[in-house]
């Protein structure tokens, strides 16, 4: 089968859980026009499912998460319109992640370069593996990546942000764990399960609270502290009166399991 017959991207939804895998191996599961269409696509297909609670991401191969833009998608001169979707198309992107109502994982075995990094900092969590690699080599050849400097920037912190734009070197595991780059290090054999188990911890929790926080959190992110505290009094006066938020509330007084709603 060749890579016209196979799907750029697998959804499969097992219970609470999602799972997408970037599903182009042999091109190093680089987000194609194609990919980002059908990545962008399942996540629009999942986000009003209540019964969904977590989303991963992985790349299929595990020799490579994501190696970014498929750059054989710039050569030959293409056409400004092909430009401006393809970046529209990652923007959008990375924007949905952080406004997909379920909680996004990224399960990184191995690469994740330029596009494929901002990916990784994009989701809500990321576990890796002890041999994965991280990096944004865009100025190697001779194109800044700039938009993964803004979720790098927001993440990692501005000093470390340029430190791996402007050198364009491929970092070890251990350095994106430092950074904060990911949440968790992994070896190979014991990925899986780690994932697993994060995911069984979180689908525990409620779908309504899960949803709501994850909003909360991305709302306050980007304020000064005084509407940071604003918008999250807010949030906190709309979840204290909610279904889930009482029989939380009350389960745990009477030393008991809860029942959530939702």
């Amino acid at each position: 089968m060749n890579e016209a017959d196979t799907p750029p991207v697998l959804l499969a939804v097992e219970g609470n859980v999602a799972r997408i895998t970037l599903n182009r191996p042999q091109a190093g599961n680089s987000l194609s026009l194609d990919l980002v269409a059908a990545l962008r696509q399942s996540l629009a297909d999942i986000a009003p499912r209540r019964d969904v609670k977590v989303i991963v991401i992985a790349g299929a191969g595990g020799r490579i998460f994501s190696a970014g833009h498929d750059l054989n998608e710039f050569a030959h001169d293409p056409e400004p319109d092909f430009l401006e979707s393809d970046f529209s198309g990652i923007v959008g992107l990375m924007q949905e992640i952080m406004a997909q109502p379920q909680i996004v994982i990224a399960k990184v075995e191995g690469v994740a370069t330029a596009a494929g990094c901002e990916l990784v900092a994009a989701c809500d969590i990321a576990l890796a593996s002890t041999v994965a690699r991280f990096g944004v080599p865009g100025v190697n050849i001779g194109f800044w990546c700039h938009t993964p400097q803004v979720q790098l920037s927001r993440q990692i912190g501005r000093k470390e942000a340029m430190l791996m734009l402007a050198t364009g070197k491929l970092y070890p595991a251990e350095h994106a764990l430092r950074i904060g780059l990911v949440n968790s290090l992994h070896e190979p054999a014991e990925l899986d399960a780690a994932v697993d188990t994060l995911v069984s911890t979180i689908a525990q929790k409620p779908s309504s609270v899960l949803r709501r926080g994850k909003h909360s959190f991305n709302r306050q992110f980007g304020l000064a502290l005084p509407e940071a505290y604003a918008a999250a009094k807010e949030e906190a006066l709309a979840n204290i009166t909610a279904a889930d938020a009482k029989e939380g509330i009350l389960a745990f007084l009477e030393k008991r399991e809860a029942n959530w709603v939702e």
